[in-house]
């Protein structure tokens, strides 16, 4: 173990990202733990910038609300390897989580490599509707998949509403539009859409507020990244009510898993339109996790919502990004690993290699969660409706730009940064969250409840 309190580069990168004042990055002390997360590229050092960059922002955003300096912050690479790796240490009542599902994975075609997404009822439908499938056994869809071609299963699957993606080499994907569309997004996409007045914090009778305390937040997210920036919003003393249409359920332990500390309701945005538009009434923030754009018939769109309620943060995350031809497409981590080269990278010559955690997700969601504090942070300065964009895509060029020395040595065990508690779901076994700063808090306040069990209302 070694410690440092000067910041990596890839730290400073992604809190120039967001904005943030770079004399703050003394306050960063890291604690590098060496031989986890390893892999070809440096995704420890990604992981440990995403969340240093986080509670360096909730540092700020504490001092802020509390008056003095900003406390200092520590990030502790065995703590982050755990948090990005949080699904797989999950146990319900002693029973492992169900993480990737049979037909989630790569398949040899006729000319390479795809890998597919199916963990959701509906998409395993229309892969196989795609397929001419009538059965889902993996023994048909290797068949059906090994006639094709790679580029051919990818254009029918996404046509049928499907997920697949082609292998790519890195060079590949650096030619292809959409590639060439996401390199030149920045690494955090912020705006500000009109001059709402300075939000004002109540100033703490005595010592320090978390730091997003009486903050409410909208979270309109599924799967990893959105849900792992509302949980981290969470656990800074947030109001987070997650809201999901009725009829598309969540993946029971994915749920579990991100579900920490906030509430769970379901609501139709067409039949109970009231109800929304009372939620976001008095709301600070919205967090949607949708491809561009797909909100906007519901009125989500940034104008809309600050047309509606001036002062608004708005944080909208997507698998591909607001520009090139992909904008539209759905996207996991793995799929964008495919993609854009970096499960080439990580893999072997005859076969597909993954990152040793879905670090895109997780990584994002921490900086998704930096962007949210810091715009909350800027906005008790110069006020402003500030809206925030990040992308998975995004987040993969910047790891396979970066540069990182190899991780060498045995990884440390994670049971130090392991839990239980009880829960509605259950006895639980989680990771604690990695985001920590002197007088911050170093667990949820509640664990998760039942899916969609909670009253379309603040607390």
């Amino acid at each position: 173990m070694a410690s440092s309190s000067s910041s990596a580069p890839l730290t400073a990168h992604a809190w120039d990202a967001l904005g943030g004042d770079p004399a703050l990055l003394a306050r960063v002390s890291p604690v590098v733990r060496p031989g986890v997360l390893e892999a070809r590229l440096p995704v420890r050092e990604l992981a440990r910038a995403c969340v240093g960059a986080c509670a360096l922002a909730a540092a700020e955003l504490a001092a802020v609300r509390g008056g003095g300096a900003v406390p200092g912050v520590t990030v502790d690479d065995g703590a982050v390897a755990a948090a990005f790796t949080s699904e797989r240490h999950l146990l319900v009542d002693g029973r492992a989580p169900v993480t990737f599902a049979p037909l989630s994975r790569f398949w040899r075609t006729a000319d390479g490599w795809v890998r597919t997404h199916a963990n959701y009822p509906h998409h395993r439908r229309r892969l196989l509707a795609a397929l001419d499938l009538t059965e889902g056994e993996v023994p048909a869809v290797e068949a059906a998949l090994a006639e094709r071609s790679a580029m051919e299963v990818e254009e029918t699957v996404y046509d049928a509403g499907g997920l697949a993606v082609a292998l790519r080499t890195p060079e590949q994907w650096a030619g292809h539009p959409q590639g060439v569309a996401v390199g030149r997004l920045p690494l955090v996409e912020r705006e500000r859409l009109d001059a709402a007045r300075a939000r004002a914090f109540p100033r703490a009778d005595a010592g320090r507020p978390l730091p997003a305390a009486g903050v409410r937040v909208l979270d309109l997210t599924r799967v990893i990244a959105g849900p792992v920036a509302t949980r981290t919003l969470a656990l800074l003393g947030a109001d987070v009510l997650r809201v999901d249409p009725p009829g598309l359920p969540e993946l029971p332990d994915q749920h579990a898993d991100t579900g920490f500390g906030k509430r769970s309701t379901t609501l139709d945005l067409v039949t109970g339109r009231h109800l929304f538009e009372e939620l976001l009434a008095s709301a600070d923030v919205v967090v949607t996790g949708y491809r561009p754009d797909a909100l906007d018939r519901f009125g989500l769109s940034p104008r809309a919502l600050a047309e509606r309620r001036p002062g608004l943060v708005v944080a909208q995350l997507s698998a591909w990004g607001g520009a090139g031809p992909w904008r539209a497409r759905r996207g996991f981590d793995s799929l964008v690993q495919a993609a854009t080269g970096i499960a080439t990278t990580e893999g072997v010559p005859d076969r597909p290699g993954v990152l040793p955690a879905q670090a895109l997700d997780h990584g994002t969601g921490y900086l998704l969660a930096a962007a949210v504090l810091r715009a909350l942070t800027e906005q008790t300065r110069t006020g402003g409706t500030r809206v925030v964009r990040l992308a998975l895509a995004r987040t993969a060029a910047w790891l396979t730009e970066s540069r990182g020395a190899p991780s060498e040595g045995a990884p440390a065990g994670v049971e130090r940064w392991l839990r239980e508690r009880d829960s509605g779901l259950g006895r639980l076994r989680y990771a604690l969250p990695p985001v920590a700063f002197d007088g911050g808090p170093d667990d949820w306040a509640r664990p998760p409840g039942v899916w969609g069990a909670d009253d379309a209302r603040w607390c």
